[in-house]
């Protein structure tokens, strides 16, 4: 007998497009030079509108997509991890930091080709090992580098002074990117960027806020290659268009009632990176009528958060709609520097308390049945009290799962023994596989 869908189902519109966009991002950065362009590299949390606002020819190259990428590569990604380890460095690092150190000592770029040399790094530094990332890469690659410190502290407890030692360092770095390159910091385009990306990321939570419909609209495996835009380059212009187009396709799926698993009977969340070797991870959860409609890094990875009147979760409002002008370098640094200090994952590296209510908060608004925990070894900075979070769920009532293994090394990731959990979990929710 087979199993009856629930509801209507459809390709993502978009889907296209958003594989276009990706793809002529990692184009453009391979040819900035041949066009007279600059070339940086840092990673996707590096507060990319500084570099942006030295013109429209100036491209980045984020670390950890670009690591994710290769990842999908099973082999390529074995190749340059080894390469890592053969220059010394040890195999419980940042998965993401050995791959991409290794293809760049390799020098073999993801698209074909030698590796790309960045002409300067621009890095922000919250996870243990940001800094020491490109640190290794500026020296190998003998380019300028610049780190920005934003360990300030909660966004709850921000102070003016906090505040204020964030702001210097972004003016800072408008004086490193004019030496590095001999450039001049374009105001007019700077506030662009701060303003795209302010619509890139607050759009982008919009769009998950949507998942709270039942069914859910999308599922997060599909997820995971729409956020990836924003961790490229989250101040251009395209980036924060595409979003506003994929916001109002979210909504109209949402007002048909259109799901992304037409079987859907029960919603879960995960947690940090998945294994990108094998997102078939969540399409074994379908055989269960399970949807993954997201989680705490999907969500909050780039999407910019605020808590509404009515206590619910939802898109932080950005400033020109709470009629609060960008005009000149000073007023867009400043809420530059507030905006992403509120972004949620940025909060749990100060206390893992932090990290439980939000997800807590998923769980209730999202209607979420059970949480899969991925005891991500290949990420230091967001499996950083994990064990802490899984106490605190369920404490709180909420049923969990938990799986080993590391986002970027296959090496680590045991699939038969994984489903066996997932099966497992399955059976707690009181779920049996559907006929086929």
């Amino acid at each position: 007998m087979v199993a009856a869908n629930r509801y209507p189902t459809e390709s993502l519109k978009l889907w296209k497009k958003a594989k276009e966009l990706r793809e002529q991002y990692y184009i453009n950065y391979a040819q900035a030079h041949d066009k007279g362009g600059l070339r940086w590299s840092g990673s996707a949390w590096a507060l990319d509108a500084i570099p942006t606002a030295f013109g429209d020819d100036v491209y980045p190259l984020t670390g950890e997509p670009y690591a994710a990428a290769i990842s999908h590569d099973r082999k390529f990604a074995k190749e340059c991890m080894e390469a890592a380890e053969s220059v010394g460095f040890a195999r419980d690092l940042c998965s993401y930091m050995r791959i991409y150190w290794g293809a760049m000592h390799l020098n073999k770029y993801l698209l074909g080709g030698e590796y790309p040399k960045p002409d300067f790094v621009f890095q922000t530094q919250i996870c243990c090992s940001h800094s020491k990332w490109y640190q290794h890469v500026a020296k190998v690659e003998k380019v300028p580098e610049f780190y920005l410190d934003v360990g300030v502290g909660p966004h709850k407890d921000l102070t003016e002074d906090r505040l204020s030692y964030v702001t210097s360092q972004l003016h800072e770095g408008i004086e490193f990117v004019e030496k590095a390159t001999g450039r001049k910091c374009d105001d007019e385009k700077l506030i662009r960027a701060v303003k795209n990306e302010m619509r890139s990321t607050s759009l982008w939570a919009e769009i998950c806020t949507l998942n709270k419909a039942v069914p859910a609209p999308l599922d997060e495996k599909t997820m995971y290659s729409l956020y990836v835009l924003a961790t490229l380059h989250k101040s251009s212009q395209w980036c924060a268009d595409f979003y506003e187009e994929l916001r109002d396709e979210v909504k109209d799926r949402v007002a048909r009632g259109i799901a992304a698993v037409p079987n859907e009977r029960c919603r879960v969340i995960s947690d940090t990176q998945p294994p990108w070797a094998f997102l078939k991870i969540f399409r074994y959860l379908e055989q269960y009528g399970a949807v993954s409609v997201g989680s705490l890094y999907t969500f909050g990875l780039e999407g910019i958060w605020e808590t509404k009147p009515d206590s619910s979760w939802g898109p932080r409002t950005v400033p020109w709609e709470k009629g609060i002008e960008i005009r000149d370098r000073d007023t867009a640094l400043k809420l530059y520097a507030d905006w992403n200090l509120s972004k949620p994952q940025w909060q749990h590296f100060y206390d893992p308390r932090l990290k439980t209510e939000m997800m807590k908060t998923i769980v209730k608004e999202w209607q979420v049945d059970g949480v899969m925990l991925h005891l991500n070894r290949g990420c230091e900075g967001l499996s950083l009290g994990i064990m802490e979070n899984r106490l605190g769920l369920a404490n709180a009532g909420i049923p969990v799962m938990t799986y080993e293994g590391n986002m970027g090394d296959e090496r680590e990731f045991d699939e038969v023994r994984t489903q066996a959990r997932v099966d497992a979990f399955m059976e707690q929710l009181g779920l049996r596989k559907l006929a086929a």
